[in-house]
């Protein structure tokens, strides 16, 4: 996994630009300690910081092609491509000739040979930029579902782009700018395809390329959900389940440096621990490593909330046991995660502020610490928005609530909730920003996405939508985050779960099958019966886990007492102040359950858009 940036300008001479191509490529240093690279030509600078996974030699960046002597493409690239091997070998039988073997030199020739359509050959998780010379375009190409960043800038002359905001915002072309509609889109609990917070700034669409020439641009999608007739009876949609979930993981275990799995003791990650050890075996690896986070004193003083039955240490542990796996637990404290070098990290890593608070600081600090050891690791994540896992779309109230299912549940609480992490904002701009009618929209915008087939009709027609919901607006959200929080660690976090196959073929199974048994995920569980224990097989869904100790929120509650104390906090007059007075009145009440999680975020997100103003000096235009 890597960082590309790169900057197009058809009306200058940037031939002598390598120290903006430099100080762009800088500014995401952290996506790759490995290796640094940039090629400069007449209209078209490209930089590369490189997280060396497959042919570490071979793989530097940027790559070039040429014919007859002369350069006529260059690659900046970020990702894996896990069907490089059999693609290497379709290219070479086309007259390709390969200098390493590594995925990059694929994908730059992929491009050679099928021009804007390759993202249909290439199977995997990537984002990357193609300068072809002989035309002069730029091609910007981004992986099925979204899972690599792609970020992008219209300015004078052409376009700047990077892996994150913060490389664009090094160009020096476009400056940290937040309208009303930015905001909204912060604070609107689903991710509009292409749009970004940034005014001036927007994302390649999952699925698509652009493609940028001196007369204009254009946009291409070489890839979305289409709904299909499901001919597989129940048996047979089982095995083929199972079939597609180890030819995903298979695919997903190539790599020239150490790699593991994330193993929380769901039913998630340890279907592909499980399916991963077997892999590893027929190829001669004993015991692969897996990883599992908690918290100091977690397991010992868990209390059950409405989501969460029973914490992970056990279950994990148990799973690693039953395949010989090389387990670890990083275990957190309160200290280590409300650390101010910690939070200015998750922060800086995502570019902007966000509610999750312990979430994001025990993301980063797991990638931390698991990249000491290794550096690609498999997830489970992704499962529930592609079975059907969430205890929201097994609750008739919140399937057939007018807005997104995890929205709804917020309003079954509180009819006036504005949404995660905005409970505190000033009521003047919470006026201003009209989150619900905001929502309302988003909303709609998804629902006029979703295919359905001729006749799909009650409630299966109502379960296709909520589960193109999930892929289109809930899962890009999971993407961001774990990107970025991952890669300020360099560490190489894989979901096999998103294999398009995978994805296209359980989106298409009718929901009474997906839940034949009347349980959440029937099919991954089905899939799965013989390669688990039967406490894991059966154990109800838990959510990553929040931290339940006290002295986490004595911490957050005193930081949130020192930033109202300063009437020169950048975020002063954006917070209701006797609404957080209420709040912090009794931290004990903030440690445990779902209702605390909801006002902790509501104080994170205060604490973390007050350091956003300040460390990005972000313009507010409202």
């Amino acid at each position: 996994m890597c960082g590309i940036a790169g900057l197009v300008n058809f009306e200058r001479d940037l031939s002598q630009e390598t120290g903006l191509a430099e100080t762009m490529t800088d500014a995401i240093a952290c996506r790759g300690p490995d290796g640094r690279g940039i090629w400069v030509g007449r209209h078209a600078v490209l930089g590369h910081t490189r997280n060396a996974v497959i042919d570490i030699p071979g793989g530097g960046q940027p790559m070039v092609a040429e014919e007859d002597g002369r350069t006529i493409a260059v690659i900046t690239y970020n990702g894996e491509i896990y069907n490089y091997r059999e693609l290497k070998t379709e290219l070479e039988s086309h007259g390709h000739r390969f200098r390493s073997n590594c995925d990059t030199e694929v994908a730059l020739r992929a491009y050679l040979q099928w021009g804007t359509r390759c993202g249909e050959h290439l199977n995997g998780m990537f984002a990357f930029g193609v300068w072809d010379l002989r035309n002069e375009q730029l091609v910007l190409v981004r992986d099925h579902l979204g899972i690599k960043p792609l970020h992008y800038a219209r300015v004078p002359g052409g376009i700047v782009f990077g892996s994150e905001p913060k490389a664009i915002f090094a160009s020096g072309r476009l400056s940290p700018e937040v309208d009303l509609d930015g905001l909204r889109e912060l604070f609107v609990q689903a991710k509009t395809p292409g749009e970004s917070v940034y005014k001036g700034m927007r994302e390649v669409e999952p699925g698509h390329v652009m493609v940028l020439r001196e007369s204009g641009a254009r946009h291409e999608c070489y890839w979305r959900l289409e709904s299909r007739p499901h001919t597989d009876g129940q048996a047979a949609t089982i095995d083929t389940v199972r079939g597609l979930l180890e030819e995903s993981v298979r695919s997903q275990l190539v790599s020239d440096v150490p790699l593991g799995v994330l193993l929380s003791g769901g039913l998630d990650s340890s279907v592909i621990a499980a399916i991963a050890a077997r892999e590893l075996r027929r190829q001669g690896v004993e015991s692969m490593p897996t990883y599992a986070l908690t918290f100091a004193g977690y397991t010992e003083n868990f209390e059950p909330d409405e989501v969460r039955d029973t914490p992970d240490a056990p279950y994990a542990r148990e799973m690693a046991k039953h395949i010989g796996a090389r387990h670890r637990e990083i275990m957190l404290t309160p200290e280590q995660m409300m650390h101010p070098e910690t939070r200015r990290a998750t922060l800086r890593a995502q570019d902007l502020p966000t509610p999750m608070g312990d979430g994001d600081a025990s993301i980063y600090l797991l990638a931390r610490q698991v990249r000491d050891e290794t550096v690609v690791v498999l997830s489970g994540e992704t499962a529930d928005e592609i079975f059907g896992g969430f205890n929201w779309v097994h609750a008739p109230q919140l399937v057939y609530a007018p807005t997104f299912p995890w929205v709804a549940i917020g309003q079954l609480v509180d009819p006036t909730w504005p949404g995660l992490g905005a409970g505190l904002l000033e009521p003047g701009l919470l006026e201003k920003l009209d989150i619900p009618g905001a929502t309302a929209q988003r909303y709609q915008e998804a629902l006029s996405e979703v295919p359905h087939l001729p006749g799909e009709e009650g409630h299966e027609r109502r379960m296709r939508e909520l589960l193109h919901l999930h892929i289109t607006r809930w899962l890009p959200v999971l993407f961001d985050r774990t990107d970025r929080l991952a890669m300020a660690g360099a560490l190489e976090i894989r979901v096999p779960f998103c294999d398009p196959r995978l994805v296209e073929y359980v989106f298409n199974v009718p929901w009474a099958l997906k839940s034949f048994d009347g349980r959440e995920k029937s099919l991954l569980r089905a899939a799965s019966a013989d390669l688990l224990p039967a406490s894991i097989l059966e154990r109800r869904k838990s959510p990553y886990p929040v931290t339940q100790d006290p002295a986490y929120a004595e911490k957050l509650c005193a930081e949130f007492t020192r930033f109202a104390a300063d009437p020169a906090a950048p975020a002063a007059g954006f917070y209701d102040p006797r609404a957080a007075r209420e709040v912090l009145a009794d931290p004990d009440e903030l440690a445990t359950g779902m209702g605390a999680w909801v006002q902790r975020a509501n104080l994170e997100m205060v604490l973390q858009f007050n350091s956003w103003l300040r460390d990005y000096d972000v313009r507010l235009s409202l």
